[in-house]
């Protein structure tokens, strides 16, 4: 059984062999957020509280189990918000403790990798997965499901913080990456030269802010005094700029992603994280791929997002492998 709570979602999940997923349950908090425009940490832990057992719960009855037919007890124990972290793992300690199970601690980001990994039986490797998430955009060399280094990462905002910030400059709901992609589909991708941050020619690593600023600078104007322009602004003219924009990130990860591809031989791509779900991101990684000769897996949309199905998931391949940890576990914001 697995068990995510490391930002906005409360999860629990029952996973066989590492891929039949039993059961998924999913407690969103985005309506509790919406009105932030973002992630409030003593919100998310409260709602988190109050759902973890409901949610636990549900997803044994729904697997149809007994906690006797539990092997383990995996829990997601980092990065992510602390104060949202402690309470699954402290949930996760205490399940393992009275049902006398072992207990798994999964890195949240790897388990992302996982929801990619499900459906394909015969995982050609080595592979280079782009984790792209609000919190997250990072680049791995993958090797085995365990075996992960990690060649980019963000060096500023994420792709998906980044999305949000900018629907939070045009205006629109949150969370911001589907509300950009929706209006984009209307807009001209081509409309606004928003620059796109290679960093130097050998970098792996992601710069997302410099755009994130230019669109506000595009909106407020350079000296950030003049009248913030949204307000005016036809819905055309706002679609132009969301077009742009999402035109501008997506060009950078396939770029950063084939030049990782290129560099490690890699005979497969894998995409997972929030982001993932965006269909523009998907249809360009998989032009990449058909002209390159790889293959791309990519996670299911439902799984895109934080779920505790890739936790038991990944925790599968650790329990086979012996990994496991102890009841010192603790909550950790970075990995």
């Amino acid at each position: 059984m697995g068990i995510e709570t490391s930002c906005d979602v409360t999860a629990a999940a029952v996973v066989a062999d590492g891929r039949n997923i039993k059961s998924s349950v999913v407690a969103s908090q985005v309506q509790l957020h919406a009105e932030f425009s973002g992630v409030v940490p003593e919100i998310a832990s409260r709602a988190h509280i109050e759902k973890i057992l409901p949610v636990i719960s549900a997803a044994v009855s729904e697997a149809g189990l007994q906690k006797s037919d539990i092997d383990a007890i995996a829990v997601a124990n980092q990065p992510g918000l602390v104060v949202a972290l402690i309470v699954g793992v402290t949930a996760a300690k205490t399940l393992a403790f009275v049902w006398e199970k072992p207990l798994i601690a999964v890195n949240h980001v790897h388990a992302h990798l996982q929801s990619a990994m499900l459906t394909e039986v015969n995982l050609q490797l080595p592979a280079v997965a782009l984790i792209v998430s609000g919190g997250h955009t990072n680049l791995y060399e993958c090797t085995s499901p365990l075996d992960l280094t990690l060649l980019g990462s963000t060096v500023d905002d994420a792709a998906g913080e980044a999305f949000d910030k900018v629907a939070t400059i045009l205006r629109l709901p949150y969370p911001g990456g589907p509300a950009i992609e929706k209006i984009a589909k209307q807009g001209d991708a081509g409309a606004i030269a928003f620059p796109r941050s290679m960093l130097d020619r050998e970098s792996l690593d992601f710069s997302f802010s410099g755009i994130k600023t230019a669109v506000l600078y595009y909106c407020r104007g350079q000296d950030m005094k003049g009248a913030d322009r949204v307000a005016s602004m036809t819905e055309q003219e706002i679609a132009d700029i969301a077009a742009s924009f999402q035109a501008a990130v997506v060009y950078v990860l396939v770029e950063k992603t084939k030049r990782a591809a290129d560099r490690t031989n890699a005979k497969t791509v894998l995409l997972g994280g929030g982001v993932a779900a965006n269909s523009m991101l998907r249809e360009s990684l998989l032009q990449m791929c058909e002209q390159t000769r790889r293959l791309l897996l990519v996670a299911p949309k439902p799984l895109c997002t934080d779920n505790a199905a890739m936790v038991a998931s990944l925790a599968w391949y650790k329990y086979i492998a012996g990994d496991f940890a102890d009841l010192s576990l603790e909550a950790k914001a970075t990995s």
